[in-house]
C-alpha cells in the first residue's frame, strides 16, 4: 500500500508539470486546456508575461514538493506528514491564486487536484 501511495502521490505532483507547460506557453493555447494564462487574483496588477513567470515556477515547485512526498513515502521517513501536508496546502494556494476565475472547465483548471490536496490534508490530520 505505501508503495501505491507514493506512485500516486509522485503522479499527482507531476501533473502539475501541464501548467508549467501552459504557464511557458511551450504549446499553442488551446481553448479546451484549461488555464488561460490569467488569474483572478492578481490578473488586474500583474503583467500577464510576468504572471506566467511566476505561475511557470510555483508550479515547478508543486511539482517537486510532491515527488519528494512520494519518496518519503516510500522510505518512510518521519518527516513526510509535515511534509505532505505543507505539500497539499502550497499546491491549493498556487491552483487557487492562479484560477483564471471563470466557472467553465474547473476539471481542465484543477477542481480534481484540489480535491485530491483536500483529501491529502484531512488523510494527514487524521493520522495526528
Amino acid at each position: 500500500m505505501n508503495a501505491l501511495t507514493g506512485i500516486f502521490v509522485i503522479l499527482h505532483g507531476l501533473v502539475h508539470l501541464w501548467y508549467v507547460v501552459l504557464s511557458f506557453q511551450w504549446v499553442e493555447y488551446q481553448p479546451d486546456m484549461g488555464w488561460t494564462g490569467k488569474s483572478w487574483m492578481v490578473s488586474s496588477f500583474m503583467p500577464e508575461a510576468t504572471l506566467r513567470s511566476i505561475a511557470g515556477v510555483l508550479f515547478i515547485i508543486a511539482t517537486i514538493a510532491f515527488v519528494i512526498s512520494g519518496i518519503g513515502i516510500f522510505i518512510r521517513a518521519d518527516w513526510i506528514n509535515h511534509f505532505i501536508f505543507g505539500s497539499a496546502i502550497f499546491s491549493s494556494l498556487v491552483l487557487i491564486i492562479f484560477w483564471d476565475g471563470q466557472p467553465g472547465m474547473l476539471v481542465q483548471k484543477g477542481v480534481i487536484g484540489l480535491l485530491i490536496n483536500l483529501v491529502i490534508m484531512a488523510i494527514v490530520l487524521l493520522k495526528g
